[in-house]
């Protein structure tokens, strides 16, 4: 009777005979097993990591249907692992299933974004932000099944180094904060891609943080930096326009050839409103991010 093939006799035929590995710059050896840069097979193609990347959409609109508890595990693992200023992890999750309490959130998005509107209204009209046109429409992620409430601990910023609290960086002494927050966030929506769900980052603004606190009990001095709503496209996004790779990328030093006046910044910010007005308005169809 012929003896089935168990997995240390294919580890054993392999020895041997294995592909050689690669090695990094300088590396060698003078003897004994070499040691590998990167094992090949943790290695993920890079192709289908640039191909999710391209398939992640801004999604407004979502079907009510419910998505698995699992699906909602592996995004927050995925946000759980994001990168963070000294590792300090500032990010916590509240998971908002309950019908009632997506649409309370709904309602105060809805009569704060009022305010929002009228500022909005004061810009040039081809320069307005398409989703703030109108007072009377609920916000497009009402109906998503799953929202994701993004806060985060700024004590956690200690774990950094001090000067950073004198000198900051882009954005402030605060600025590592939000980067730590933004990069949890990220992950969160690209997973959401991996598993074929749409989502959306929603960002928060102080007029509405308030009673959103009060709503989910956060306590101070955690705050709320935006909601991802998660769930079932209600239609097929198009593809979002990005500038060209050529017209951002400098070598070795900035190109002032590629540096923009302020006449043509403005002719990128028109037409960049008129490519982005579909997503706001027709279901599903999104080129805003």
């Amino acid at each position: 009777m012929r003896r089935r093939r168990t997995m240390n006799d294919a580890n054993a035929q392999s020895v041997g005979t294995r592909e050689p590995r690669p090695y990094g710059p300088g590396q060698s050896h003078t003897g004994g097993t070499p040691v590998p840069l990167v094992e090949r097979e943790n290695q993920m193609e890079i192709d289908a990591f640039l191909d999710l990347v391209r398939r992640r959409r801004s999604v407004r609109y979502f079907k009510p249907d419910p998505i698995p508890d699992e699906y909602v595990e592996k995004i927050l693992e995925a946000g759980r692992w994001a990168m963070s200023g000294a590792n300090g992890q500032p990010w916590e999750f509240i998971v908002v299933k309950d019908r009632a309490v997506r649409e309370k959130i709904a309602d105060i998005i809805k009569e704060t974004r009022k305010h929002t509107m009228v500022i909005e209204r004061t810009r040039a009209a081809e320069l307005r932000h398409p989703g703030l046109d109108t007072f009377s429409v609920d916000p497009g992620f009402k109906n998503a099944p799953v929202h994701i409430v993004v806060c985060a601990d700024p004590r956690t910023l200690q774990a950094t180094i001090l000067s950073g609290n004198f000198y900051g960086g882009d954005g402030g002494p605060m600025s590592t904060f939000y980067k730590n927050v933004a990069n949890a966030t990220f992950l969160i929506n690209l997973a959401a891609a991996a598993l074929g769900l749409g989502a959306q980052w929603k960002s928060i603004n102080s007029s509405w943080e308030g009673p959103l606190r009060d709503l989910l009990g956060v306590p101070a001095p955690l705050s709320i930096h935006c909601i991802v709503p998660i769930g079932y496209p209600a239609g097929k996004s198009a593809s979002p326009y990005r500038r060209k790779l050529s017209e951002l990328v400098h070598q070795e030093k900035y190109d002032m050839s590629k540096y923009r006046t302020d006449e043509q910044l403005q002719e990128f910010l028109v037409d960049l409103r008129r490519r982005t007005i579909p997503g706001y308005h027709v279901q599903g169809n999104d080129e805003s991010e």
